[in-house]
C-alpha cells in the first residue's frame, strides 16, 4: 500500500516536469590548442553561478601582474561584503586577509563575501570591477557573456555559454601557469578555518587538476574540471545537471572519453572558434529554478550542496547513472526570490538532444 502510494507520488512529480527543453550544455577540448572533442548546446546561453569567480580570479591576476595589487595587499570586509548571503566566510566587519589568500577562498570555498573583497580591493568598487570583467570578457572572444557582479549569485544580466567559459578556462591555463595550483587545492586554511572545496573531483577522478563549480537554483549544478595524463590535458564544461552527482559524473565521462576515445578526434576535431553557430536560440538564459529547487526557495544561495550528491564511487559504476526525477526536493540549494514565472528560455528534459545525436547519457557511446 505504502509502495503504491509512493509510486503514484512519484507519477505525479513526472508529470509536472518541465516539457520545454534541451539537454543540458557541455563541451570538451584541448586548452593549448583549442580542440574541441565534444560539443552539445555550446551556445546556448546559460547562468554561470560561481562559476563567474574564475573571471574574478582571472581580473585579480592581471592586476597581480600588472603591479596594481600585491599578493598581500589586505582585501577588506566591507558593509557590501558582509551582507552577501552564502556561500560566505563570515569575517567580521573591518577585518581583512591577504589579496592571494583570498582569490585562494573565492575559488576553493566559493565565498561570495570574499569575491566583493577581491572586486573592492581590485576594482576599488563592485561596479568599477565588474567593467573590467566585461572589458576582460570581450578581449577574450567571450560574445554571449555579461557579467554583473563577481560572485555569480542570481542576476538576469548575467549570463554566457559552455564556448565562452571554455575560453575563458583556456585564458587562466594559458596565461597565468602560475596560479594553476589554487585551483587544484582541495582545501584552503585561513586563520584556524579549514575550509574544504566544493569541487569533488579533484579527490576522485585520476588526474584531475582544476577548476571550479558552480551553482544557483536558476543555473543547475555547473563545472569546469581540468585533468592531465601521461602530459595531455583536457578541460570539460558541463552545465545544469540536477545535482553535483550527476553533474560530477558526466563530467568524469566526457573526460574519460578525450582520454581514451580517440575516434571522438574525427567527430570533431575542430577549434572553439570553428564550431558551428546555432541559426537560432534564445534570447534568455535557461531558467531552472522549479525544476532544480522547487516552486518557492525563499533565501538566496550558492554552491550549498548536500552530502546526498557526492561523487562516492568509481566513474565506471557511474557512467549510466539515471537522471534522477523532477522536481527535485533540494531545500537546502535555496538561494533566491522565486522566478518560475518569468519565461524560462530553454528549460531542462536531460537526455533528449543525447539521445538524438546517438551518444550516450554522458555523451559516450551507448552501452
Amino acid at each position: 500500500m505504502l509502495r503504491r502510494a509512493f509510486l503514484s507520488l512519484f507519477a505525479a512529480f513526472a508529470l509536472l516536469a518541465p516539457v520545454t527543453a534541451t539537454a543540458s550544455p557541455a563541451l570538451v577540448f584541448e586548452p593549448y590548442n583549442g580542440t574541441v572533442f565534444y560539443a552539445e548546446d555550446p551556445d546556448t546561453l546559460w547562468f554561470p553561478a560561481s562559476l563567474t569567480k574564475m573571471m574574478t580570479a582571472y581580473v585579480a591576476f592581471h592586476a597581480l601582474r600588472n603591479g596594481e595589487v600585491k599578493p598581500d595587499t589586505p582585501a577588506i570586509v566591507t558593509k557590501n561584503a558582509l551582507a552577501e548571503p552564502p556561500t560566505k566566510l563570515g569575517l567580521p566587519l573591518g577585518t581583512s586577509i591577504p589579496l592571494e589568500t583570498a582569490i585562494r577562498v573565492i575559488i576553493v570555498k566559493s565565498a561570495n563575501d570574499v569575491a566583493v573583497m577581491v572586486a573592492e580591493t581590485v576594482g576599488g568598487s563592485v561596479e568599477g570591477f565588474v567593467e573590467r570583467m566585461n572589458e576582460a570578457a570581450k578581449r577574450l572572444g567571450m560574445t554571449s557573456t555579461q557579467f554583473a557582479n563577481p560572485h555569480g549569485l542570481p542576476n538576469e544580466q548575467q549570463y554566457t555559454t559552455a564556448r565562452d567559459l571554455a575560453r575563458l578556462a583556456r585564458a587562466l591555463i594559458i596565461e597565468f601557469p602560475e596560479y594553476a595550483d589554487i585551483f587544484a587545492m582541495t582545501s584552503v586554511s585561513v586563520g584556524k578555518l579549514q575550509l574544504r572545496t566544493h569541487n569533488g573531483l579533484l579527490r576522485t577522478f585520476n588526474g584531475a587538476d582544476g577548476m571550479k563549480t558552480g551553482f544557483i537554483c536558476d543555473s543547475g549544478f555547473n563545472i569546469v574540471v581540468s585533468a592531465t595524463r601521461d602530459g595531455r590535458k583536457l578541460v570539460a564544461v558541463v552545465l545544469g545537471e540536477p545535482s553535483t552527482r550527476v553533474r560530477n559524473a558526466r563530467a568524469a565521462q566526457l573526460l574519460e572519453n578525450g582520454f581514451k576515445r580517440y575516434f571522438w578526434k574525427s567527430l570533431f576535431g575542430t577549434s572553439l572558434n570553428g564550431l558551428a553557430q546555432p541559426a537560432e536560440r534564445e534570447d534568455k538564459p535557461a531558467h531552472l529554478r522549479a525544476v532544480i529547487c522547487g516552486p518557492r526557495p525563499t533565501t538566496r544561495k550558492s554552491e550549498v550542496t548536500p552530502d546526498l550528491f557526492r561523487l562516492d564511487a568509481p566513474v565506471t559504476q557511474l557512467a549510466d547513472l539515471p537522471t534522477p526525477p523532477h522536481p527535485l526536493n533540494c531545500a537546502r540549494h535555496r538561494d533566491g526570490p522565486d522566478h518560475s514565472s518569468h519565461s524560462r528560455g530553454p528549460g531542462l528534459r536531460l537526455g533528449r538532444a543525447r539521445a538524438a545525436s546517438g551518444l550516450g547519457p554522458y555523451g559516450g557511446v551507448p552501452r
